[in-house]
């Protein structure tokens, strides 16, 4: 696994700058006349395109629970949390644009949630302050992920259990990604992790193997890992934002979405952790 420890700070800069001119889903998604709508018409978008994000989450045993969300974003699965009735709710995210829109959010439905800015790598609570701890699809974009996730362990209280979404190495995402930027762009040597890291999200995005997956979480007691296809590798939704084009356009049309999910299923970008301390 590549060595990722002490990164640069100018490197996380970068990913905060990413993010803090559009949280994930924001400018695709986040569609209405008014706040709430906007807000609603992003939840049923991103239920739509990933169910299994309620089957993995299982917001209702966040009941009577201290839960921290690491990465809210705009703040739907924040709000489901939210709606279980936790003991406490903490949210953190590097950009002040997505903790204002999670304050929106909250304020609009009538719900509290303690929520700051904050690095994942250095989180802000005192050792075992937590029962549950869900980040969905950030971990990975952090500079040093096995901080991150030594820093998830570090807030967990002894049993708590942890969910975490971070890319999958061997995904449809990363096949197509590679077949445009390094096939057809004339770098067949280009691997799949320059890739990812280029052209997938913010600078430096990273995607693992199920065995790097459960390295990282090694600390663990007891750690589940699988594969989920999600609507990026079925090509469904707007997915190919960053990479328009005819070629975009073809491949929606034609994509055997069919033969993917019977066939391809192990192959999904979302690697979904399930890890006990």
């Amino acid at each position: 696994m590549p060595d990722f420890t002490n990164p640069p700070n100018d490197e996380k800069e970068r990913v905060r700058r990413f993010w803090d001119a559009a949280s994930c889903g924001e400018e695709a998604y986040a569609l209405g006349d008014s706040p709430r709508a906007r807000y609603e018409a992003h939840a049923r978008s991103r239920y739509s395109l990933e169910p299994f994000i309620r089957s993995f989450a299982r917001f209702d045993e966040g009941r009577e629970r201290d839960v921290l969300e690491i990465g809210v974003g705009m703040g739907a699965d924040h709000l489901e949390w939210a709606k279980s009735g936790p003991h406490s709710l903490t949210g953190i995210d590097l950009t002040p644009r997505a903790i204002e829109h999670a304050r929106a959010r909250f304020h609009i439905y009538g719900l509290h949630s303690d929520l700051r800015v904050a690095d994942a790598e250095q989180l802000p609570f005192a050792d075992e302050s937590f029962d549950l701890v869900y980040s969905y699809g950030v971990l990975h974009v952090s500079p040093d992920t096995p901080r991150a996730v030594q820093e998830v362990r570090r807030v967990l209280r002894p049993g708590g259990v942890a969910r975490v979404m971070v890319y999958h190495k061997w995904s449809m995402v990363g096949y197509m990604l590679w077949l445009r930027y390094a096939l057809m762009a004339g770098r067949p040597t280009r691997t799949l992790a320059d890739v990812y890291a280029h052209h997938l999200e913010s600078p430096g995005t990273k995607a693992y193997t199920v065995r790097e997956a459960r390295g990282l979480f090694a600390g663990f007691s007891r750690v589940t890992v699988q594969s989920q296809l999600q609507f990026g590798d079925l090509l469904e939704g707007a997915v190919g934002q960053r990479h328009r084009g005819p070629l975009l356009k073809v491949a929606k049309a034609v994509y055997p979405r069919w033969l993917i999910r019977r066939t391809f299923r192990r192959h999904g970008l979302a690697l979904l952790i399930e890890a006990t301390k």
